[in-house]
């Protein structure tokens, strides 16, 4: 029969044990409490370590550790592993590449691959990894591989924040300056407003296929195709679209026409759109309730009717072929017909925190 353990700590008693096992959340370190508990109250080695599911040996290894570091010593101590590959310094550059991206003359390339930073860790720090370490360290800093969204080399970031910041300003302006200088004593809309082409030369989406395969995709090679003009009123989760052969400024008479027939009652629509010239044009038959307010140049990623027509083209216009141009114009047709059964989604797609009325 097992002998009991011999405890030689005198400070500490089995009911101080059992408390720290109460109030502890480590469930293995509870477990060694109340065997060593159950020890300093005279059971033997063999009922203690069956009571908390360990063999005897075991319980006699933390009965030494207990001895000679009490409490703390019935807790797993911290576990170092293999030191960081970079330091939180070299981390810190390795993170300002991947923001900043290559320099083409430099680097000799557009885009940062592992590789690439595999042999500029090994150049500027001396030390060498695999492409492998290398992915784990951007994912350790939050880096995922994203596709990205195009920008205008004439686009003006600064401009744009100056516009963000100023929407109610320029809203208040504009439909100041339409009424004459009159207050504003009606309910206000907004709406944003954008044309897409659609033809038989479509558009090819991500689709769900195994790894390692590259999934193929039928699409046209003709050229027929019409232009769809849509606006939507984020707020109200609504819409008016027309499609037209061409854009021009006729079309966009017609379109305008088309959104002031949607707008609430008594109701003055905000129309932001962007700076083409049939949206700018003095022939413009602008009606009562609308007020446009232009975008600033090349500044697309701020009309979210972008990412409306990325919805339109992802649910229900790609992968398709188009046998002529009354099929182009029924399959927009039912795509915005679609759309506007889903306000929510309009809701959701076209909202924006700086993108608001409250005047």
């Amino acid at each position: 029969m097992a002998a009991p353990i011999l405890i030689a700590r005198t400070d500490i008693t089995a009911a101080d044990l059992r408390a720290e096992a109460a109030a502890t959340g480590d469930a293995n370190a509870a477990r060694r409490l109340l065997a060593v508990a159950m020890v300093i109250d005279g059971n033997l080695r063999e009922t203690a370590a069956t009571a908390c599911a360990m063999d005897r040996q075991t319980l006699c290894d933390w009965v030494h550790r207990f001895n000679e570091e009490g409490i703390d010593g019935l807790f797993d101590r911290p576990r170092t592993g293999r030191p960081p590959r970079l330091n939180p310094e070299q981390m810190a550059e390795l993170e300002g590449w991947v923001e900043a991206g290559p320099d083409l003359t430099k680097d000799g390339v557009v885009r940062w691959r592992r590789v690439d930073l595999r042999d500029r860790i090994k150049a500027k720090f001396g030390i060498e990894v695999h492409e492998r370490t290398v992915g784990k360290l951007l994912r350790k800093l939050d880096f995922r591989r994203l596709s990205v969204r195009p920008q205008h080399p004439k686009s003006d970031p600064e401009a744009q924040e100056a516009y963000k910041e100023s929407f109610e300003d320029l809203v208040r302006e504009a439909v100041v300056a339409r009424l004459c200088g009159k207050p504003i004593d009606v309910p206000l809309e907004l709406w944003i407003q954008d044309e897409a082409r659609i033809g038989q030369q479509g558009t090819l989406t991500r689709t769900w296929a195994k790894r390692g395969t590259r999934p193929r995709a039928v699409r046209d090679h003709r050229f027929t195709s019409a232009y769809l003009f849509g606006a939507v009123c984020p707020a109200r989760g609504t819409g008016a679209a027309i499609i037209m052969p061409s854009v021009n400024l006729e079309a966009m008479n017609e379109h305008l026409a088309e959104i002031s027939r949607c707008v609430g009652v008594g109701a003055i629509a905000i129309l932001v759109m962007d700076g083409a010239g049939w949206h700018t044009s003095a022939k413009l038959t602008v009606p009562d309730n609308i007020v446009l307010l232009p975008l600033p140049a090349y500044a697309p990623e701020l009309n979210p009717v972008e990412n409306i027509w990325a919805f339109l083209r992802a649910n229900y216009l790609s992968h398709r072929v188009f046998e002529n141009y009354q099929a182009v114009v029924k399959a927009c047709a039912d795509a915005w017909n679609k759309l506007m059964k889903l306000p929510g989604t309009i809701t959701s797609i076209a909202s924006r925190d700086w993108l608001q009325v409250k005047i």
